[in-house]
């Protein structure tokens, strides 16, 4: 023992939970663990990222005759746990509408279900993204490179398993899947984001994607680009409307160059090149190239972001 006389602060501490509980209508009775635990999920996803990519995100020692196996095994036990997260987070939806507890849990079975089955087609997806990012970066030697090194590309295995989640309608395990991403490589996605095949995020520190956000197919980005909120309607009592579309729109084919900031619910159409550090809060036609001068001088004269857009 440290020789500290924590009991007075342990008291506090308790104090202060307990109002903490009873603002939020938390019950009392000791009844396990009330909502899903970070560190199981990070387990999981990092099992998860094995069967995805077993012979290069698995065991360093496993070999092909045995992959199968190894999928198996690991996938029947990340999906038991994931269905043990799935039951913490509808029970804790369900605590203030009280459903049976067998309701609750065939729901999760489902989810957990339906998330199995789409784990091929997650893989597909992320096959896109890798190669390219294998073709959009000249300094990749390879596919296993970009896979096994690049941040852009581990942000967008944990974003594709965190949007299935999300549409599941587990959406606190989806952030806290999209978090665990964001803390190893410093790229923000809200699981609600849609995002097509073949994207690559390059470099990817600072990237910050936000929840209604919609990315065609064949969209590079690099880092520190912004794909915000403009504003943050409330309701009669002051409180923030949650749910309406207010991040951009960005069609197929798009570059974005780093440091890039759009707000809002505008579109950047189809092919669109949009340059480094440019603030953007209209749309931009297709094909356009929008550059920080161009933006500037348009302000300057009073004129649309059309003018801007070559």
């Amino acid at each position: 023992m440290s020789g500290f006389d924590v009991g007075q602060w342990v008291g506090e501490l308790r104090g202060v939970r307990n109002e903490w509980r009873e603002a939020q209508k938390r019950q009392r009775e000791p009844a396990g663990r009330e909502f899903p635990s970070r560190e199981a999920l990070a387990g999981v996803a990092e099992q998860l990222k094995g069967v995805l990519f077993p012979m290069r995100l698995g065991p360093f020692d496993l070999r092909q005759d045995s992959e199968d196996f190894y999928v198996a095994h690991t996938l029947d036990a990340a999906l038991h746990a994931l269905l043990a997260q799935a039951r913490l987070e509808l029970h804790y939806v369900a605590r203030h509408a009280p459903r049976p507890a067998a309701e609750i849990d065939a729901e999760a079975r489902e989810a957990v279900r339906a998330f199995g089955a789409a784990l091929p087609g997650i893989r597909r997806l992320l096959d896109s993204d890798v190669v390219a990012a294998y073709q959009g970066d000249p300094a990749a030697h390879s596919v296993d490179e970009v896979l096994l090194c690049y941040p852009g590309v581990l942000a967008m295995i944990y974003h594709r398993l965190a949007h299935r989640l999300y549409r599941l309608q587990l959406p606190l395990l989806a952030r806290i899947v999209a978090e665990l991403a964001h803390g190893q490589t410093g790229i923000d996605i809200h699981p609600g984001a849609q995002i097509g095949r073949g994207f690559f995020i390059d470099h990817g520190t600072g990237v910050v994607i936000g929840e209604t956000a919609v990315i065609g197919q064949r969209v590079r980005i690099y880092q520190a680009v912004t794909l915000g909120a403009k504003r943050f309607p409330v309701d009669g009592h002051g409180l923030l409307q949650k749910g309406l579309p207010r991040h951009p729109v960005v069609e197929d084919e798009v570059v974005i160059y780093a440091g890039a900031t759009i707000l809002g619910r505008v579109t950047i159409g189809r092919g669109a090149v949009i340059g480094g550090n440019v603030w953007l809060t209209a749309d931009v036609p297709p094909g356009a190239s929008v550059t920080q001068a161009g933006v500037q001088n348009a302000a300057a004269s009073g004129e649309v972001l059309s003018a801007a857009a070559q």
